[in-house]
């Protein structure tokens, strides 16, 4: 109606000058308080808010807080507890459970300079504090009642409170969750954590001990804001891609569709127009708002012609479109604007009647589900951008496609899902609710019975509102791809019931919904059990042969890193190798080992912590290699996807971990990068049958099939190659070696090499098998000769290198070399550091190039470190 009473003309000029005008004039000042935190535990200070939020106050000698984080993190940075990531320490700080919550609640305090003119707002944003919070500033209190819950964003107009001088003075009371239930080594201890709306985990699991603190603290990001008269806030963006899409060529338009809540927080009423600029198009919408509303405002649709699409890792680009939501008054001010990133795609599920589970597509297309389990960044919340990117990138080095965010942790930051957007990782997000805690099954750990556990936790409203803001949070990153009601379980049904007719329908609209991880809907348990796992280690032949869960979103093993990794954190003196049958070490306990049981000794005993090592290596790699070959091998057949419990250690766990706490790769992760190549060769273990897996959208042809077999001398024993074909998405089978392998494999074992050739010769994809003798001894690996491995190393360019690795012709293979970046005068491993492979073997007069980047190191004097089975270990300075 406002847009009609103006004339067209004058209209073009309006938008000529609007055009002009947003692209000059600045919508808002966003900046953090992040720095020069003062706090002190409740205990120890007399004053109240009203006093400590004055500017006069004096608190220059309380300790310095971690502001975002945790106090057991501003504890550790002022040396007033031991690392509890290291050996025994987290038993000699004191746990919130025996001392009470009190010992944990503390005063944050903040001065920051703030003032605000003419019709300028200025809001005070939390976007995470555990568990509740009182705010005073400048001598008054800022919320009117007490926040409450870890996963709800606060936001404040604090506009009128501000000191006309600009010296504000900010003071915020945090306490623990009121219910941090008893660590009595059960999965969430007692399970009353789960009582409240908190990270369950840090009450204890089978993978961590107890934090001490349970994560109190003002955890996540505080922000202040500054905009004029309106306000916008949680811009929503919806990308419909209709049809079957192709990642290359031309594409048919997408119907990009958006809306955002806008308020007017004075006194005065506002006209003017919420809008974006696309592709050369201006979407607007005229708006009036009264004096004091808020309500969320569509715009219309856009037909974007020719979208670049965005798609899963393995099967296209990650194209993002970046717009500014703006809402501008008539004269073409922009009187507040946030920014989106989003990609355009569209996902969808369909269920597959022969596996009897869903089907994930992403613009049409069918996608075989690769994924990890995803805890936590880091048990005590200490975040960064750095560090996300670095995790999410090392899944996409593994060419996995999902991550799978376990509901017993938190709703991931969105630096987490711009790191997935990048990267390529879809998400698959739990809410905050775990059979473990919530009552699924009959729990002597647990202090209350399954019916009360059930009904966790006490308050569902709050748990409601928290999952809406959650969901506006997170909604806008291409890669969120499903939302799950919880691991292992539903919430109860009124909370189950709003938050998927209700809540996800209105607030997103776009993502299917799965009631609970290991749901029938998701994955039909026909086998019985829990419907997931197991989680210990495997004969690789059961990968292969053994039917299990057809959408498995917890199926795991073991992950000891090697021998730097274990020297991190722990001491010197339990650095011991466990042995078969044999209870391992106290801190290795602790730290929660799972034994390697019979899976060892085959490389001959392990003489000490760094032998063990080293021969958990050669198993980790074999163990996650054949996990993911097993699965793809039956591809829509038996299944529609696997996630592996799990990829990630938030802590420094001795279990499920394809890099450490410390952000150091181990086997596990090469040998899951080779088994999930898009394009990938593999045998089966069972019958030595060559399979070729294609991942991708299109035939590949003129394929040549090459299967060799080497003694532990190195030398052809048998060859094979052919030249195939694959169609798309599917795994097919070529030939089988059973014979060769059977008049070869004496009791020395045999290498099997693997290739998979373009029609230029272009190396696709190679794989390499070494096979123990008729007895199960890997006996010829235990007398290889060694092999005279030359390396050199090049910088061609800032932050990365070619590492250059040839085996002369005349001697054994180069067997599975480490590679490790380190500082050249300490030996201390650069982290993180990406490879481009790790644990490689050179065949007899072949050459390979690894490639290595990091982040930059400055000055420091750098060296590349190599070592494998039979080769000597070698350092090259980095010129």
């Amino acid at each position: 109606m406002f847009a009609a009473l103006i004339k067209p003309f004058r209209y073009f000029l309006l938008l000529l000058s609007t055009i002009c005008l947003t692209s000059q004039v600045p919508a808002q000042q966003r900046y953090e308080l992040n720095s020069d935190w003062y706090c002190a535990n409740i205990n120890d200070v007399k004053a109240n808010g009203e006093q400590l939020s004055q500017a006069g106050f004096q608190v220059n000698t309380w300790m310095r807080a971690t502001v975002p984080g945790t106090v057991l993190t501003t504890l550790l940075n002022n040396n007033k507890v031991p690392d509890p990531f290291y050996g025994m320490n987290n038993k000699l700080i004191k746990d919130v459970y025996h001392t009470g919550n009190a010992y944990y609640t503390y005063w944050f305090v903040k001065s920051f300079k703030q003032v605000a003119q003419g019709d300028e707002q200025v809001w005070l944003q939390f976007r995470g504090v555990n568990y509740k919070a009182e705010i005073f500033l400048n001598g008054k209190k800022v919320n009117a009642k007490t926040h409450e819950g870890m996963h709800l964003r606060q936001q404040y107009n604090i506009t009128k409170l501000l000191a006309p001088n600009g010296n504000n003075r900010l003071a915020v009371l945090v306490y623990p969750p009121d219910f941090p239930g008893d660590p009595n080594g059960g999965q969430g201890g007692d399970g009353t954590i789960a009582k409240g709306l908190t990270t369950q985990y840090t009450a204890g699991w089978d993978w961590i001990q107890p934090i001490r603190d349970r994560n109190t603290g003002i955890w996540d990001k505080v922000t202040i804001e500054k905009t004029n008269s309106v306000n916008v806030e949680n811009p929503h963006v919806v990308t419909l891609v209709p049809g079957k899409r192709l990642p290359m060529g031309a594409q048919a338009p997408a119907v990009i569709r958006t809306s955002s809540e806008i308020s007017n927080p004075t006194t005065k009423p506002v006209q003017g127009f919420l809008q974006y600029n696309l592709a050369g198009k201006l979407v607007r919408t005229p708006v009036t708002l009264k004096p004091g509303e808020k309500r969320e405002v569509k715009l219309p649709d856009l037909s974007l012609a020719n979208p670049k699409l965005w798609w899963p890792n393995g099967y296209g680009e990650q194209y993002l479109y970046q717009i500014r939501m703006q809402f501008v008054n008539a004269a073409g001010k922009v009187l507040d604007e946030e920014p989106v990133q989003f990609g355009v795609r569209e996902i969808s599920n369909v269920w597959n009647d022969r596996t009897q589970s869903m089907e994930a597509r992403v613009n049409g297309q069918k996608i075989f589900i690769k994924g990890g389990n995803w805890i936590i960044s880091d048990a005590m919340l200490r975040f960064s951008d750095a560090r996300y990117d670095a995790e999410v990138r090392f899944h996409r080095d593994m060419n996995l496609n999902l991550i799978r965010i376990w509901g017993g942790a938190l709703t991931e930051r969105p630096e987490f899902y711009q790191a997935c957007d990048k990267y390529g990782l879809l998400v698959f997000q739990d809410f905050w609710f775990s059979g473990d805690c919530n009552g699924k099954w009959v729990d002597p750990l647990k202090k209350e019975d399954q019916w009360t556990r059930r009904q966790y936790p006490d308050n569902h409203q709050l748990a409601l509102e928290a999952a809406a803001d959650q969901i506006k949070l997170i909604r806008n990153h291409p890669s969120l791809a499903f939302w799950c009601g919880g691991n292992e379980i539903t919430p109860p049904d009124d909370i189950l019931e709003p938050l998927k007719n209700k809540l996800l329908p209105e607030l997103d609209g776009t993502r299917y919904f799965f009631d609970f991880s290991n749901t029938d809907s998701m994955s039909y348990n026909s086998i019985g059990g829990n419907g997931d796992g197991p989680y210990n280690i495997q004969d690789i032949r059961t990968f292969w042969g053994h039917k299990t869960y057809p959408y498995n979103s917890e199926v795991g093993s073991v992950g000891v890193g090697d021998y730097a990794s274990l020297q991190r954190f722990i001491p010197a003196k339990n650095l011991i190798a466990p042995q078969n049958g044999e209870k391992a070490d106290s801190v290795w306990e602790y730290h929660k080992y799972i034994p390697y049981n019979q899976y060892i000794d085959p490389y001959g005993k392990a003489k000490n912590a760094a032998d063990f090592a080293m021969k958990a290596q050669l198993v980790n790699y074999n163990q996650y290699r054949a996990l993911m070959e097993g699965f793809s091998s039956h591809m829509w057949d038996w299944y529609t996807g696997s996630i592996i419990w799990k990829t990630q250690n938030p802590w420094t766990a001795l279990r499920g971990q394809m890099y450490d706490y410390y952000l150091d790769v181990n086997a596990c992760l090469y040998g899951l990068r080779k088994g999930s190549e898009p394009l990938h060769i593999m045998m089966n273990p069972l019958d030595s049958m060559i399979q070729v897996v294609n991942n991708g959208f299109k035939m590949e042809r003129n394929l040549m099939v090459q299967a060799n077999v080497y003694d532990m001398n190195g030398k052809l024993q048998f060859s094979n190659q052919l030249f195939a074909e694959i169609g798309p998405s599917m795994v097919k089978k070529m030939f089988p070696i059973n014979d060769p392998l059977k008049k070869g494999n004496d009791k020395n074992g045999v290498f099997v090499v693997l290739k998979l050739l373009a029609s230029d010769q272009k190396l696709l994809s190679e794989n390499l098998y070494w096979l123990p003798g008729k007895d199960g001894q890997y006996n010829g690996l235990q007398e290889m000769k060694p092999a005279d491995l030359k390396v050199a190393v090049e910088t061609v360019a800032k932050g990365k290198l070619n590492l250059t690795l040839e085996n002369p012709s005349n001697g054994p293979i180069a067997f599975f070399n480490r590679i490790a970046l380190e500082n050249a005068n300490t030996g201390m491993r650069i982290l993180p550091t990406f490879f481009s492979d790790n644990y490689v073997s050179i065949l007899p007069g072949e050459k390979k190039t690894v490639t290595i980047e990091f982040p930059d190191q400055g000055t420091l004097p750098l060296a590349v470190r190599v070592y494998g089975w039979n080769v000597k270990d070698q350092q090259l300075p980095v010129k």
